[in-house]
């Protein structure tokens, strides 16, 4: 079975982007949260990065990230931002899953 590491975006003294009265860092929080409660629902491995509003470098989130599974082909990471840019659709960088048959 595949295992998620979901990584909230920002945090701490990175805001991220902001507008209307939200702030990037509390809104990746909060769906990263919800998915992460989800996926325990449905027995799926998975893991976060940051549960609270805390700063982590570039270094430090990778590391959360590479601690929680490893670095192997069924991991799957899910890295929530929230862009303010004026571009349409969804932004995906580079997703590989592998599903082994039991």
């Amino acid at each position: 079975m595949a295992k998620i590491v979901i990584d909230a975006g920002h945090g701490g003294d990175d805001p991220g982007s902001s507008g209307n009265g939200i702030i990037e860092k509390d809104l990746t929080l909060d769906i990263s949260n919800y998915m992460y409660n989800r996926f325990k629902e449905l027995g799926i491995p998975v893991a976060t990065t940051r549960t609270s509003d805390i700063t982590l470098t570039p270094t430090e989130r990778t590391e959360k990230i590479l601690n929680q599974f490893g670095n192997s082909s069924d991991v799957i990471v899910i890295s929530n931002h929230i862009n303010a840019g004026g571009g349409e659709g969804q932004s995906v960088t580079k997703l590989k899953i592998t599903f082994k048959a039991k």
